[in-house]
């Protein structure tokens, strides 16, 4: 039932949409449910400046460079903040919006909250990342200095500001209620359940496999905190140490991490084994998951993947395949039985996992089989595209 038919101004500075798969889910439920909805985000290679998708309005500025520095940190970020305000000015005369929705990181578009509130808009503070442990664990959590109590204080005045407050899981919750003190009655969990229309079932296609008996895929942002670098290590254990000359290792996506990730791959001579894909079409990527054989989440345990939940886990579920993680508290909660656990951190120890389930077809049938069960429930996007409802009703 349609319950709001509310304007909609959605920010996003992580991903550009749709490619970031949770807004993009979220700008469509909240179309069908009647807003007028528009996105504000950073434009990628080939994308337009403006277009029209499935009724949402989708403003994108040009992307800003690739940084590494703190200083460059706050250069980037300071530069999406002034696009995103000067294209808001632009929605504001030619749509309008009555709720600015807006997802981290940075956790600084609270002062564009309070601007609007100006004119009697509402602000909703989706969060995706915890900004102060994203930056512990690029730079070591030992790092607990200026920027980070100034990142702690950002998200503080965030959740203070936001009228409405989203986050993935009960981790954030909690982060949502002891550390910004906020009214419990105020949070809304919204986990992002896969799109299993989207995620349909292609063909198996064996010529992905490059000749080779397996493929194990990854797939998803490649930026430091992501852990690609311990897969291609795992990956040196299994085809260098372990002579494993008969795996492919296909790494689907991008990110800030990309470049020096090819260049690890070719230190470590696994020119032969390990395939960049770089961002794929839809059709592609389902063609891709549906020939692996394992599917891995490398992402080691620090300050911010432990509570964090990694949206491809839920994708690979979808897909009915096996899973390789690292063992983290909202991983484990995501995936269930429907993964195998390494010890945090452990290359060893991973690559000993995905030798495990490649010679064990029994059990990764029955793994793929569990975690699309899995998906029947609160994991699944059509519950979660309630709870999302609920939040604006």
């Amino acid at each position: 039932m349609k319950t709001t038919s509310k304007g909609i101004l959605i920010l996003v500075e992580n991903l550009s949409v749709p490619f970031d798969r949770r807004v993009w889910l979220e700008a469509r439920a909240l179309k069908e449910n009647g807003s007028g909805v528009s996105v504000i985000c950073p434009r990628f290679k080939g994308e337009k400046s403006f277009e029209i998708l499935e009724g949402v309005n989708i403003y994108r500025y040009s992307l800003a460079p690739a940084t590494k520095g703190v200083l460059s940190y706050i250069v980037e970020f300071s530069y999406c903040f002034i696009m995103t305000f000067l294209l808001s000015l632009v929605v504001f005369f030619r749509h309008n919006f009555d709720i600015i929705h807006a997802c981290n990181p940075p956790d600084t578009f609270f002062l564009l909250g309070i601007f609007y509130k100006i004119f009697g808009k509402k602000f909703y503070y989706d969060q995706h990342d915890l900004c102060p442990e994203v930056y512990l664990s690029k730079y070591g959590e030992n790092r607990k200095g200026v920027l980070y109590k100034a990142l702690l204080f950002l998200e503080f005045l965030t959740y203070r500001t936001a009228d409405r407050v989203i986050v993935t899981n009960n981790s954030y919750r909690l982060m949502a209620v002891t550390r910004g003190k906020l009214d419990p009655d105020k949070i809304f969990v919204v986990r992002t359940g896969p799109d299993t229309a989207r995620l349909k079932k292609a063909s198996p296609k064996e010529e992905l496999k490059l000749g080779k008996k397996y493929l194990v895929a990854y797939l998803g942002v490649m930026a430091p905190q992501d852990g690609v670098d311990y897969l291609l290590m795992a990956a040196d254990i299994i085809v260098n140490k372990y002579k494993r000359n008969d795996i492919t290792f296909t790494l689907i996506g991008s990110g800030d991490s990309i470049d020096d990730l090819k260049r690890l791959k070719e230190g470590l001579s696994l020119d032969s084994s390990v395939i960049f894909t770089g961002r794929v079409p839809d059709e592609m990527l389902f063609s891709y998951l549906a020939i692996s054989d394992v599917c891995v989440a490398p992402d080691p345990r620090n300050p911010l993947n432990d509570k964090s939940t990694m949206n491809k886990i839920l994708e690979y579920m979808a897909m009915g395949k096996p899973i390789v993680s690292f063992d983290l508290i909202e991983s484990r909660y995501s995936a269930g039985g429907a993964a195998l656990y390494a010890e945090p951190n452990s290359v060893e120890d991973f690559a000993d996992k995905i030798i495990e389930l490649l010679e064990d077809p029994d059990k990764r049938q029955k793994m793929g089989r569990l975690g699309c069960e899995r998906l029947n429930g609160e994991l699944s996007w059509e519950y979660n595209k309630k709870r999302l409802i609920d939040a604006y009703s």
